[in-house]
């Protein structure tokens, strides 16, 4: 067998029975499913074998564990030779698997991943998130599929792997958060080949509302030191960038005490994420909610990556997260 989705969910029935109608669809056939319940209150099981008879699917139901160790479980039961780790809440257009194999056809890969896009059905603060998340002016474009700003290295909402590359590197570890990030390391510690697939890419909803997004982004500021403390050389500039946006936002509220054309800069800031995204999603509400979505994107990082810095670095604490009962919502 060619390739293994390796699908983990919490409570999220409606998204997987999106994500697996989206599979039925695809050109290319070789494939099975492997969906792991990472100890649901509200389980799937009952949309999964919905698609028994037009899917090689495989349901499994575990006690929760967070998502990283759910996809290990999930990897162990698959027979395929490359694992495509996927998160719930995406659908894949119907080229995605033929893209794949495109890419794999032209040149080797040992590990690859794809960027995301907002679907023309998702609200307008998902379509902001996504663009906050995408946009050259927030993250450099890196999630986007853009030309980056730091090498590419695959996140887990659309990754692949080579099975046996999986298995030699023991798959993610027991980190809560930016535990992808730790796999991609390793995967390039151990010299393998790893690149971005382009045209893979997947609609991806991403959080439903801005507070949980702002929980999210906090957390992978969190996760961007725990993860330097473990791979130092891992620390980059463009990591630095949203701490350096937050600390001068606060620079410039100060000011504005003082001199109220403090605030220039953040009107100049906010007009150009509003122009932009309203051009990309063609709708100036959207282009609105992109400022708040965007301010999120980079200052929940920012005091995230500044929280762990002063914990880890400056009072040498041990590894932490926030909010993580709240992980999978």
């Amino acid at each position: 067998m060619r390739y293994s989705f390796i699908i983990p969910v919490y409570n999220r029935p409606d998204e997987v029975d999106e994500l697996l109608e989206s599979l039925t669809r695809q050109t290319e056939k070789d494939f099975e499913v492997i969906v792991v319940e990472d100890g649901s209150s509200v389980p799937c099981k009952e949309v999964v074998e919905r698609y028994a008879d037009c899917l090689d699917i495989h349901y499994y139901n575990k006690p929760n564990s967070g998502p990283g160790q759910t996809r290990n479980y999930g990897s162990e039961r698959s027979n395929g030779e490359y694992l495509i780790i996927l998160d719930s809440d995406c659908i894949l257009p119907e080229g995605y698997l033929a893209a794949v194999g495109a890419e794999l056809q032209r040149e080797r890969a040992d590990a690859f991943g794809g960027p995301d896009r907002a679907h023309e059905s998702f609200s307008d603060v998902q379509k902001a998130i996504n663009y906050a998340m995408t946009s050259f002016f927030t993250t450099g474009g890196i999630r986007g599929g853009k030309k980056k700003m730091d090498k590419f290295y695959p996140r887990s909402f659309n990754m692949g792997v080579r099975a046996e590359v999986y298995k030699a590197l023991g798959g993610f570890s027991k980190m809560r958060f930016g535990e992808d990030i730790d796999f991609s390391i390793r995967i390039f510690k151990g010299g393998y080949a790893c690149r971005l697939f382009p045209e893979a890419w997947v609609w991806h909803k991403r959080r439903t509302d801005l507070k949980k997004f702002f929980k999210q982004v906090h957390n992978s500021g969190i996760a961007r030191i725990n993860l330097y403390k473990k791979y130092p050389e891992s620390l980059k500039i463009v990591h630095l960038l949203p701490a350096v946006f937050t600390l001068g936002v606060l620079f410039l509220l100060l000011g504005s005490l003082v001199c109220a054309w403090s605030l220039s800069l953040l009107l100049l800031f906010a007009v150009i994420i509003c122009i932009d995204s309203t051009l990309q999603n063609r709708s100036l509400k959207i282009g609105l909610l992109s400022i708040v979505a965007s301010s999120i994107q980079l200052t929940g990082y920012g005091t995230g990556f500044l929280r762990a810095w002063w914990k880890r670095c400056v009072l040498k604490k041990d590894e932490f997260a926030a909010f993580e009962k709240n992980f999978y919502k």
